[in-house]
């Protein structure tokens, strides 16, 4: 893609965009500094927070500054968007110790070296701030009129608990925070879920009024899963990103186990996949996913947790559940095709003259030879019982012959139930 906003379109992270956003974004010359919120109410962050990290880190791979802002100002008011009922007041102990955390945690995802990124706390300035003198600079710049329009404070009016008066500060808060970060760092533009739209653009107007500048907003849909489900909910709980909550390994199943319906838009959102890649699966059929996803769950971890965990989750998976081949073909550009080599490597060998190759072998014949069934007659059974695979991909035939077109890279794999593996090569020198 030749700009950001071109590659979060094509990725599914854009729902709704003020006036213009695209043109900012499409200048290819231009580097603008953005931002987004991130609420402490958790010592942790969870997969419904991956949606503004990855667009974070999009932005950054495209050369823009991110300030990441997590919210310790804001948290002691409690937003009141998505919720239909006042927010548990977390203690200023707990809410610096949550805004440690999240810092911690969105430095495995974005860069904050050479000022690439800025880590900031919206307690610094919302602190200190003068009552009287807030509200007669910057509250006088809002109408309670069209602020009550909003749907965060509109849903809540219309719930049986109503709308706080704390919580009604709340959008004037986060404007402050858009009109701060733009006068210490030119924020231009402000992205955040879908509920925020009214927050971000009440900031926007507060810029015009108070600097004469034209600022800029992008919301991201909210995620749900095919069956409807909120993104990173389980019958568990959340899956968190803190590795002392959901373990990488744990972490790495929850990404095998999404539905066929989601694999290739979570492909899109989750990973950095090239998006050529990520078009020529989207085809497949269910059978077909099932090595895709545990590429997703291998970039996700990565992404996450880093190459030796996801690595480790990956081997930790094979050996429980049996090992399944990946063809390089699919998704190329995956870190998992390095550690799938290392895996192949492990596994018992055999290599085979290509003169017999390209006459072809039954493969009840190579079963047998190699020592995965004890006779050919056992290969048989096993095959009409469903429990041979050549490549990941079950045989139905029994008099299949295996030929040089069923090799990748003069590579094969056989495999009998689920556990018992064996690696056949070409030998060309023969």
């Amino acid at each position: 893609m030749e700009n950001v906003f071109q590659e979060l379109q094509a990725r599914g992270f854009i729902e709704q965009t003020t006036h213009e956003t695209e043109q900012l974004l499409t200048f290819l010359s231009k580097k603008i500094s953005c931002y987004i919120g991130f609420d402490p109410t958790a010592d942790s962050l969870h997969v419904g927070s991956l949606i503004p990290i990855m667009a974070l880190t999009h932005l950054q791979r495209f050369g823009h500054k991110t300030v990441v802002l997590v919210g310790g100002g804001t948290a002691m008011i409690g937003d009141p968007s998505g919720k239909t009922e006042l927010r548990k007041m977390l203690s200023e102990k707990d809410i610096e110790s949550n805004v440690n955390g999240i810092g911690n945690q969105l430095a495995r995802f974005i860069s904050f070296k050479d000022n690439q990124a800025v880590l900031m706390n919206n307690a610094e300035w919302l602190k200190p701030l003068q009552y009287i003198f807030f509200l007669r600079d910057i509250g006088r710049c809002f109408s309670v009129n069209r602020m009550i329009k909003a749907e965060s404070y509109r849903t809540r009016l219309e719930s049986d608990e109503g709308l706080n008066f704390i919580e009604f500060n709340y959008m004037l808060l986060q404007a402050y925070d858009f009109y701060h970060l733009f006068n210490e760092h030119q924020c231009l533009l402000q992205l955040g879920g879908s509920d925020q739209w009214g927050n971000i653009v009440a900031g926007i107007d507060l810029l015009r009024r108070k600097k004469n500048v034209q600022a800029y907003g992008i919301t991201f849909p909210l995620i749900t899963t095919s069956s409807g489900a909120k993104m990173g909910k389980t019958a568990k709980g959340a899956i968190w990103l803190d590795k002392e909550k959901t373990s990488p390994y744990e972490y790495f199943q929850f990404w095998v186990n999404t539905d066929d319906n989601d694999v290739v838009r979570f492909l899109r959102l989750f990973t950095f996949l090239p998006l050529k890649e990520i078009s020529s699966i989207e085809n497949l059929t269910a059978e077909d996913l099932n090595p895709i996803k545990i590429i997703l769950a291998h970039e996700a971890t990565r992404i996450a947790h880093g190459e030796d965990e996801a690595n480790k989750a990956y081997m930790a998976a094979q050996s429980m559940f049996g090992c399944r081949q990946i063809s390089r073909n699919l998704l190329p550009s995956s870190q998992i095709h390095h550690q799938e080599l290392k895996h192949l490597n492990n596994l018992p060998k055999t290599e085979i003259a290509l003169e017999r190759i390209e006459i072809g072998i039954p493969v009840y014949e190579l079963f047998a030879e190699v020592g995965l069934c004890e006779s050919k007659a056992a290969v048989k059974r096993l095959i009409k019982q469903g429990g041979a695979y050549i490549n990941d991909k079950r045989i139905s035939e029994i008099h299949m012959m295996i030929d040089k077109k069923l090799f990748e890279k003069e590579q094969l794999t056989l495999r009998a139930g689920k556990k018992k593996y064996h690696l056949i090569q070409i030998n060309t020198n023969n």
